[in-house]
Parts: C-alpha cells; sequence; structure tokens
C-alpha cells in the first residue's frame, strides 16, 4: 500500500495528467473536453483519469453516461506542504552559507580596489 503523498507525486509525475488537472481548475470536464487538447483516444484519457482518480485528485460524477471530472485539490495542499518544508530547509542552509562567506571576507586582507592601483600607477609616471 502506497501513502498518500507517494500516489500523489507519481501521479504528478505525468505532464499529461499535469495538464488535465490544469484544465480541471477552471471547472468540470468531460473525458471528450479532456482528450480535446491531447493527441490521444478517449481510453488513452480515461487511464489518467483513473490515476488521478487513485491518488484522490479527481473526482468523477454519475449521472448516467455523463461523468464528468472535477479537481480535489486537497492532496496537492498535503504535496504543498511537504515540498515547503524543504524550501524553508534551503533557504536556511544558503542564508547559513552567506553568513559563513560575509565573515570570511570580513577575516581575509583586503585587496586594493582596482581603481587605487590604476590611480598609484599613474602617480608614479
Amino acid at each position: 500500500m502506497t501513502d498518500q503523498l507517494s500516489r500523489t507525486f507519481s501521479a504528478l509525475a505525468d505532464p499529461t495528467r499535469r495538464a488535465i488537472l490544469e484544465r480541471l481548475s477552471g471547472g468540470v470536464a468531460t473525458v471528450g473536453e479532456l482528450a480535446a487538447p491531447f493527441d490521444m483516444t478517449f481510453a488513452a484519457v480515461s487511464k489518467h483519469l483513473r490515476v488521478l482518480e487513485g491518488a484522490g485528485l479527481v473526482t468523477r460524477g454519475r449521472d448516467a453516461q455523463y461523468r464528468p471530472a472535477r479537481l480535489d485539490a486537497r492532496p496537492l495542499a498535503a504535496a504543498s506542504r511537504w515540498i515547503e518544508d524543504y524550501a524553508q530547509f534551503w533557504e536556511d542552509s544558503v542564508d547559513a552559507l552567506d553568513q559563513y562567506l560575509n565573515a570570511l571576507q570580513q577575516l581575509a586582507p583586503s585587496a586594493p580596489d582596482q581603481h587605487d592601483q590604476t590611480h598609484q600607477e599613474n602617480d608614479h609616471d
């Protein structure tokens, strides 16, 4: 059994499924409407929808032959929180590196300014 976060990222790994989610963020759509921008069969789009349903990212209506797909963004919120935790880690790491490099610059003897060197050379002429 795979955890929810893994199912979410697995579903998002495919660019077609991401495009389908983007389309569904604008509202409910049928398989035909979702298939329109792609060079694929309704059956192929339906397979993508099943993966998205399995990840909890899409729900399907049950209106006879009309089964509209609808975005359920709750699993995306959990994935976003997980990513944000690592974004904070990297931000903190970059800040620590910046502080370290600033401390090293304070310890290093300062090199004469390029402008000052040129000015001194001209004084000797």
